[in-house]
């Protein structure tokens, strides 16, 4: 079982809209609405694919009333734990004409220590019983960096590995702790650490204690970055367009189900060269197919197609010093990422 653990989930309401005009008022169809959140949607594309997966997360309010309906309807096993405030929301606006989104997220309301006790419990418990643990999303008041170390250092201390998804001081408290895998996108990456360059930015994570950093490039793909063998760069070879929203989600439920495989993704042998290869290819494809579907949390029917076409090279460092500032951080290509 892949455990899936969202600290600060949010009801999804995505709108679709032909030609986006800032300042300007549009008819749009009925938003869709979902249970979401970065954990929520790297169990959904688990759960497609057939894994034994299990989503924790927080509800509460109006909200999480909806929240809870629907991801009881859509069928992905999950566990609920009930907090005071009213579960957040975020709101995506996807241009279909030029292929990008906007997304406005609420920050969330403090959870209580003794609801930030809860969640810490019952990941630490379920986690014995996983494959792997995946902690994604940002990080609600209440739960910080000390709070989410304390939480991978006990399922560290278990066996069971670990692959955290977060920004800002989270990403370095994570690698610290034990976590085996992080997965920043580009700009979190140079917060966390202070360097623009992703390959020495990663080089600080895994002097901080992580086994393994992916970092999504947006157009550029994503570089897999270990502490043995050369750090690899895939991306597809034509961009894609659609919503990106979910698009690092998946990448990291490609990382979880290598990991809950147990794959040998670290030492200095060709096997595990060969994985981390393996692994580049599927993430960027999965990545990639996320894009081309309507709500995050999905995959394209095409990402088997889509991973053929992966190509996977060693990384240029230098191709990476001066990236585009436009560009969306996980918006993946039609280009092979390594």
């Amino acid at each position: 079982m892949i455990l899936t653990v969202t600290p600060n989930p949010a009801l999804d309401l995505t709108w679709h809209v032909a030609g986006l005009i800032p300042g300007a008022t549009h008819r749009v169809p009925t938003a869709a609405s979902r249970a979401g959140g970065k954990g929520l949607n790297v169990a959904r594309v688990l759960h497609a694919e057939g894994h034994d997966v299990l989503a924790l997360a927080t509800v509460g309010g109006e909200t999480g009333e909806a929240f809870a309906a629907e991801l009881t309807a859509s069928g992905v096993p999950h566990r609920l734990l009930p907090v005071a405030a009213a579960t957040r929301r975020s709101a995506a606006i996807v241009d279909d004409v030029r292929g990008e989104t906007s997304v406005l997220n609420e920050v969330g309301a403090p959870l209580a220590p003794a609801e930030t006790a809860t969640i810490a419990e019952s990941a630490t418990t379920l986690g014995r019983a996983a494959s792997a643990v995946v902690i994604s999303g940002s990080l609600p008041p209440g739960f910080g960096p000390d709070e989410l170390a304390d939480l991978v250092a006990a399922l560290a201390g278990t066996g069971v590995p670990v692959v955290v998804d977060t920004s800002g001081p989270g990403l370095l408290a994570a690698a610290r702790s034990g976590a085996q895998v992080l997965k920043p996108n580009r700009e979190e990456l140079a917060s966390a650490t202070g360097r623009d360059e992703p390959v020495e930015g990663a080089g600080e994570l895994l002097a901080a204690g992580a086994r393994l950093v992916v970092v999504s490039l947006g157009e550029q793909g994503l570089l897999v970055i270990g502490r043995s063998g050369r750090p690899l760069h895939a991306r597809m070879p034509r961009p894609l367009r659609g919503n990106a929203t979910g698009a690092g989600d998946a990448a990291v439920a490609a990382i979880a189900a290598a990991l809950a495989t147990g794959t040998d993704l670290w030492s200095d042998t060709d096997a595990a060269a060969d994985a981390r290869a393996g692994l580049a290819r599927r993430a960027t494809a999965w990545s990639a197919s996320a894009v081309l579907m309507p709500l995050a949390g999905e995959l394209s029917p095409r990402h088997a197609e889509l991973e053929a076409d992966v190509v996977v090279a060693f990384a240029d460092a230098d191709a990476f010093a001066d990236p585009d500032s436009d560009a969306d951080p996980d918006a993946p290509t039609d280009e092979e990422h390594a």
